[in-house]
């Protein structure tokens, strides 16, 4: 099982493979032609950026049954079941590393809030898929926190504010190919307290299905990543808070809110 990250190096942004404590740099991409350059550095010391910059960045909404009956009880409205996977775009300029500071606008409503959430990263070309060739065409998983304005969220159809606003997508920290999914369990913790956890694989579609829609009609890529949405209601954020998500096998992303 391998772990890949992006880090900030002499010559730019490279591609590397977590050993332990250390960071093998590599020349080339995970997603094509590459070889171990010979460089190492400390995890400690490395400056770990977004583990990809997607061609293309879906987003799945309403995917487990708790979120859905929780949000739906919070709008005072009946929940809605979606038959099929319900997919979006999200924008590569919201995209943030672990360790960045998540910027709350200053016209934002006190409705500012985090959701966990495991991606799938693409590791090859797929159109017109199986649910076995959909799970075989994934490279690896990594964390996502699709921070929402959800006062924002009511009117605006596109959600370019509601959930596009730069720094609105932290991602990360690296990427991890063949975790258990048996063990896998999402955990949140606001300021430290444990306030989510839920087994990560509890979903209404899973990635598979998620995949096959999407290539239906749009042809997907290597590096492009699907976010496969949340559990339970999450909680309201303010300036000052840190956010850590774990998922068993893959990390911890941990980012802080700063005002504007």
């Amino acid at each position: 099982m391998a772990t890949w990250c992006r880090l900030e190096t002499k010559t730019g942004p490279s591609y590397g493979q977590v050993r332990e404590d250390q960071v093998e740099v590599v020349e080339g991409s995970p997603f094509g032609e590459w070889r171990m350059n010979g460089s190492r550095v400390p995890l400690s010391q490395a400056k770990l950026l977004v583990p990809v910059i997607p061609p293309v960045f879906y987003a799945i909404g309403s995917n487990y049954k708790n979120h859905v009956l929780k949000m739906a009880e919070a709008a005072g409205r009946k929940p809605v079941f979606y038959d099929r996977p319900r997919v979006g775009y999200r924008a590569n300029s919201a995209l943030i590393a672990n360790g960045e500071d998540i910027v709350k606008p200053s016209d934002s409503s006190e409705e500012f809030q985090y959701e966990a959430e495991l991606v799938a990263v693409i590791g090859r070309k797929v159109r017109k898929v199986n649910k076995d060739e959909a799970i075989s065409s994934i490279f690896g998983w990594t964390i996502g926190n699709d921070i929402s304005e959800r006062v924002w969220q009511v009117t605006d159809q596109t959600n370019i504010r509601a959930k596009n606003c730069d720094t609105f997508k932290p991602m990360g920290p690296w990427i991890v190919q063949d975790p258990d999914f048996s063990a896998m369990r999402t955990c949140v913790r606001l300021n430290g307290e444990v306030v989510h956890d839920f087994p990560t694989g509890d979903m209404l579609f899973d990635a598979a299905d998620v995949i096959v829609e999407i290539a239906r009609y749009n042809t997907l890529n290597p590096g492009d990543v699907v976010w496969l949405g949340t559990d339970e209601k999450p909680r309201n954020v303010k300036p000052g808070d840190d956010i850590a998500i774990d998922i068993t096998g893959i990390g911890t992303l941990k980012n802080k809110v700063v005002a504007e």
